[in-house]
């Protein structure tokens, strides 16, 4: 007996937001990880609408894994001309490494623009074209699809590039590696969105709980591996009181952990927590990168179960702490 279908059916954006800018950028920053997905990124929410001159962008985020700055522009109609000039405006006024378009219809004229641009700029910028479809099948929920229309070619881009990157044996290796321990991350513990692993020497996954905490590994100096909850929210009296919070709560932690290396780093406005694999580097991998790798997800899936629950109640004591101090500093 043949199986029972149902018909796919598009529904026009505006059935959900009728606002591009109360409805949908809202909705938008609250779902980060959908578009991430899509564009095989980590993001982390930054700002909602922050000032570009007298203009502003609609959302900026933090690509985690690279460290880089990502622009968001989002349409509820056809892509036009304006929009693609703000784009540029705004890349150029938040020095932005990623941009990103969105819009139901992505009209010939402009995905060509933004291959153009992919094709023409620095390899170290990328722009994205999205196309925005709202789906449902039958009476289900509608459900938002997030499809790549334009999209950098990072071959295309170092192959015409007067001066292509140079990429050392060891630099391929550490992709190599992280690759492997991204893939993993991904497709069997939903851990990050992550596709595309870097010839560098560490990467860091976004937390999901507060934008500035994040999961980091990293071969460090005198042969160490490290898997690491890294804190920076970009203020130092906050990222020590977001530490000494969690520090009190040490014994209950390594409960769920083990042993921790605990680096309030009081010269450097961040701090870390740790687990750490000695006598190792990615020379190493070449014999034991099985089982290196197998270390380093654990040891992240390990932190995440042990902190995930605890960041953003953290935070949250952590800038009462701060407050509190310079209540008392004014008063």
């Amino acid at each position: 007996m043949p199986p029972e279908l149902g018909q796919l059916e598009h529904l026009e954006p505006r059935t959900l937001w009728t606002r591009e800018a109360y409805d949908f950028t809202p909705w938008l920053a609250d779902n980060l990880s959908l578009l991430g997905e899509a564009l095989g990124l980590d993001l982390e929410l930054a700002q909602i609408e922050p000032a570009v001159g007298a203009f502003n962008a609609d959302i900026t985020a933090r690509d985690t894994g690279r460290d880089r700055h990502v622009i968001i522009e989002n349409q509820l109609e056809p892509t036009d001309h304006g929009h693609l000039g703000q784009l540029i405006t705004y890349a150029a006024g938040l020095d932005a490494a990623v941009i990103v378009w969105i819009s139901p219809e992505i009209r010939e004229e402009h995905r060509q623009a933004v291959d153009w641009l992919n094709r023409h700029t620095s390899d170290k910028i990328e722009f994205f074209a999205i196309a925005l479809e709202v789906v449902r099948i039958g009476n289900s929920k509608p459900a938002v699809v997030f499809r790549l229309a334009a999209s950098p070619n990072a071959w295309s881009k170092t192959v015409t590039s007067a001066h292509p990157p140079q990429i050392s044996s060891r630099e391929t290796a550490y992709q190599a590696f992280f690759q492997g321990v991204m893939d993993e991350l991904r497709e069997k513990h939903q851990f990050t969105n992550a596709k595309k692993a870097q010839p560098q020497s560490w990467y860091a996954f976004s937390s999901g709980a507060v934008s500035g905490i994040t999961y980091n590994a990293a071969f460090a100096s005198k042969d160490r591996l490290r898997a690491e909850v890294y804190i920076d929210v970009w203020d130092l009296a906050l990222n020590k009181a977001i530490y000494d919070t969690l520090l009190a709560r040490r014994a209950e932690i390594e409960s769920q952990t083990g042993e921790l290396a605990w680096e309030r780093l009081d010269q450097r406005r961040a701090c870390r927590i740790a687990m750490v694999r000695s006598s190792t580097n990615i020379s190493d991998a070449d014999q034991q990168g099985d089982a290196i790798r197998a270390w380093l997800v654990q040891a992240l899936l390990t932190l995440k179960k042990a902190f995930g629950s605890r960041l953003a109640g953290a935070f949250e004591t952590g800038r009462q702490i701060v407050n509190e101090k310079l209540s008392e500093i004014t008063k």
